[in-house]
């Protein structure tokens, strides 16, 4: 990594003397991503993963608020990649986001493309992933942001801090999985493992020896930052015998509040303080299965690593050999559990939420299922009754196109790749949570974005249905972060759920987990030009469509412009 200052960010409203200070103390990180076929071996098998520079997971990423990053990636793969850095607001950077075919075309086998993009206002936990196919299964890594030179965390400095990322293991190649239920119009097989820093850990044949171990010592306050990265499924998390202590989500602090397990759903980040303040021995960090879809199977294994005291704390034959504590993880279906969770996030302080909303939007967000093609066999419609599975927004399921990215086909005013005529509300209201009529299963393919002004000041209500399943589903923003001012369950509305908004310190983050069979509303400004997808965060809903864009109109002048596409953006 090559590291130098620069002087060059852009001043977005800071005066020329304040802005100086800062840029020179802003660093652009240099980095190199290989992305390539590497013999990984997990529950007593070798396969030939796609990792980043032969890394599982890839290499955690650690800057500071302002800098810049420039990551050039090259594909030693045989499978096309982009690579998203999941929460970067990507202020006029839209070019550098990375989602196939919305932002860029792929970068193909034997190809490169460096993504150039400033992070500015936040801190936290991020972390990067490929944003195509299924590659994120292996292809993915922590990103740190930490405050300024001479700036500190809004709590006391914890004595080290470690990374957890959550996984998904396949005992199998992630591209073959998706590949046949794309073919066969069924669920994809289920996982084999999930992960801690890329372990299965103790419960698995064949995964003792390489458990993660988590060192601390008696008496330090150490910071975990936990990503759920795994592809399908929202995790629960728990140490044995240690409270945990929220301080940050989605690169934004939060107000401080103690518990004793997680929930995240894939995409989101929580970033805790844990306290050696146990009896020094061995503890089990666990993670495993929040399953909320009625009869869908899922894999319901247990990861595990180690929160192993320090030989200094933990110095007899009879504490290292210890086996250690497990801790008591809740039901796989232990919706209270997660709705009490959420509920307790909080910004630190009193902060400005849009009001007078300029767009008020109402998003159904669900499952479905396409009649067999006439064209088809049988062996290639095995969802449910003999139909293939499918997904969508406001009944529209979303189609990536093929020969360009929307953002280039904004740019260029390329006609014939998408429509502007996403609907803002449901075309057909109903009882979004109780009995659906199967005529409502089959929603409409379309490339369908939704147009935003500048500026506008926008609200969502994101309504599960039970078209299917209900099923809480993490929904994802691309380019921006948002306040979640309410949550419930049951049909929104807006007469009686209104009461319920939080206007004065709602949480800001980038992945909302919608309740099962409920409903989350979200505010933000349209303050980023560009083209934006929103997104269930389960791969296996975005293949079949749970997916939408915004399309962010420019401004005024060029700070409200998107930057022009740089020379080496992949072709299609």
């Amino acid at each position: 990594m090559e590291i130098f200052k620069t002087f060059s960010f852009i001043c977005l409203g800071i005066s020329v003397l304040i802005c100086s200070a800062l840029s020179a103390n802003a660093e652009v990180h240099r980095h190199k991503f290989v992305v390539e076929a590497t013999k990984v071996k997990r529950l007593c098998k070798t396969h030939n993963s796609i990792t980043v520079n032969g890394m599982f997971p890839g290499p955690t990423l650690e800057i500071k608020n302002g800098d810049s990053l420039e990551v050039l990636v090259v594909n030693k793969a045989r499978y096309n990649v982009t690579i998203h850095w999941h929460g970067v607001r990507q202020m006029r950077t839209g070019w550098a986001d990375g989602p196939e075919f919305v932002t860029q075309c792929p970068i193909r086998p034997g190809g490169s493309y460096t993504y150039r993009f400033t992070v500015q206002g936040q801190e936290g936990t991020l972390w990067w992933h490929a944003h195509s196919s299924w590659l994120r299964a292996t292809v993915y890594g922590a990103l740190i942001i930490r405050p300024r030179d001479g700036e500190s965390y809004p709590f006391p400095k914890p004595k080290r801090e470690t990374p957890i990322l959550l996984g998904e293991w396949w005992d199998a190649n992630p591209i073959d999985v998706v590949r046949e239920a794309t073919r066969t119009g069924a669920a994809p097989n289920i996982s084999d493992a999930y992960t801690i820093n890329g372990q299965p850990g103790d419960l698995y044949k064949c995964s003792s020896k390489e458990t993660t171990i988590v060192p601390i010592d008696s008496g330090e306050t150490n910071l975990l930052r936990v990503i759920n990265a795994a592809l399908n499924q929202p995790l629960f998390f728990k140490i044995a015998n240690h409270k945990l202590i929220v301080v940050g989500a989605d690169a934004s602090y939060t107000k401080p509040f103690t518990t004793s397990v997680l929930m995240l759903g894939p995409g989101q980040t929580t970033d805790v303080l844990i306290r050696g303040n146990q009896k020094p021995s061995r503890y089990y960090m666990a993670a495993r299965a929040y399953q909320s879809a009625r009869n869908a199977p899922f894999d319901n294994t247990t990861t595990t690593a180690i929160l192993e005291y320090k030989p200094a704390s933990c110095n007899t034959k009879k504490c290292k050999a210890a086996t250690p504590i497990m801790p008591s993880l809740p039901a796989y279906n232990d919706t209270n559990t997660v709705t009490s969770f959420s509920q307790s996030f909080r910004s630190r302080e009193k902060v400005e939420v849009p009001t007078d909303i300029d767009e008020s939007l109402f998003f159904t967000v669900g499952l479905g299922l396409n009649n067999c093609p006439p064209n088809y066999r049988k062996r290639r419609c095995q969802g449910p009754n003999g139909t293939r599975f499918t997904a969508s927004m406001n009944n529209v399921s979303f189609v990536l196109p093929r020969n360009f990215s929307l953002l280039q086909a904004h740019q260029q005013g390329i006609p014939g790749v998408f429509t502007t005529d996403f609907p803002g509300t449901p075309p057909l209201k109903f009882d979004y949570t109780g009995n659906v009529s199967r005529s409502l299963f089959q929603p409409v393919p379309g490339t369908k974005l939704y147009k935003l002004k500048y500026g506008s000041r926008v609200q969502i209500v994101i309504q599960d249905t039970s078209i299917v399943t209900p099923e809480n589903h993490p929904i994802h923003l691309h380019g921006y972060d948002f306040y979640i001012i309410a949550e419930g369950f049951g049909n929104f509305n807006p007469k009686i759920d209104a009461s319920k908004f939080n206007l004065v310190n709602p949480p800001m983050r980038n992945t909302v987990a919608v309740p099962v069979n409920g409903w989350a509303v979200i505010r933000f400004v349209a303050d980023n030009p560009g083209v934006w997808l929103m997104h269930c965060h389960l791969d296996v809903h975005i293949n079949w469509g749970l997916a939408m864009a915004f399309l962010v109109e420019n401004g005024v002048g060029e700070l409200q412009t998107i930057q022009p596409p740089p020379p080496d953006l992949p072709l299609c």
